[in-house]
């Protein structure tokens, strides 16, 4: 049991101190979901960073910078892979044809040894079951509804997943396991957690008031892509 979190501020309405908020709280909400350890991905200028520490989210000061305005977020139990070796900690790197993208993993992935044999994947160090989901992408060679679609549909197991690229597109995949994504339209945010209740408890604490909130609806075996604009593309699996 783990949670995603995270938000596109699209319309570049919440200032740098108010973004940082919102993800602190997003974070602190998600530790009922986990404590082993913390990660962020968002992009600046320097391109696609990864922040992650094996530690509760509450220990961590977490720090985005002014030009951050999509950041996806991880709080982790510790399923597969020690928590202390903080490359089996979420978000992972992933890259096609040069681009960066991040993701992370909420729930358990049962034929990821059967995958990495039959399908010719190469070793590594990781020894978080969820890395086959990044392995799998690298070997469409693309990140698109495509290759998400080939990923979803060959793991077996509980998830969701979110995925971060390089050109602040957020894609979101719903296996059997919760997501909860609002939109606020009057400000041009999204927000989204694994569950209502740390969304609302997360808002709650952040206090600002951000507008009529409308629901995303979003059903098991959907894919959705949020671009920097704040349109939405849909696709099943």
């Amino acid at each position: 049991m783990c949670c995603l979190f995270g938000f596109v501020d699209y319309a570049g309405s919440l200032s740098v101190k108010q973004r940082n908020r919102l993800i602190r709280e997003l974070s602190i909400a998600a530790e009922v979901r986990g404590t082993d350890a913390t990660g962020i991905a968002y992009n600046t200028s320097r391109g696609l960073q990864i922040y992650k520490r094996p530690l509760a989210a509450h220990r961590l000061h977490l720090r985005i910078p002014a030009e951050a305005h999509v950041v996806m977020g991880h709080t982790r139990m510790t399923t597969q892979g020690s928590a202390k070796k903080n490359y089996n900690n979420h978000p992972f790197f992933g890259c096609v044809k040069g681009k960066s993208f991040a993701l992370a993993h909420n729930g358990i992935v049962w034929n990821d040894l059967e995958l990495r044999r039959t399908k010719h994947l190469p070793r590594t160090k990781v020894q978080t079951d969820s890395f086959i989901a990044v392995q799998l992408i690298e070997q469409q060679k693309a990140l698109n509804l495509s290759s998400l679609k080939c990923m979803a549909e060959q793991v077996e197991g509980s998830f969701s997943f979110s995925v971060l690229s390089e050109q602040d597109e957020l894609w979101l995949v719903k296996g059997d396991n919760p997501l909860t994504i609002v939109h606020f339209p009057t400000v041009g945010v999204y927000v989204y957690a694994s569950t209502a209740e740390i969304l609302n408890r997360a808002l709650t604490r952040y206090g600002r008031q951000l507008g009529c909130r409308k629901t995303v609806e979003v059903e098991m075996g959907e894919l959705l892509k949020i671009d920097r604009r704040g349109h939405i593309t849909r696709a099943t699996f």
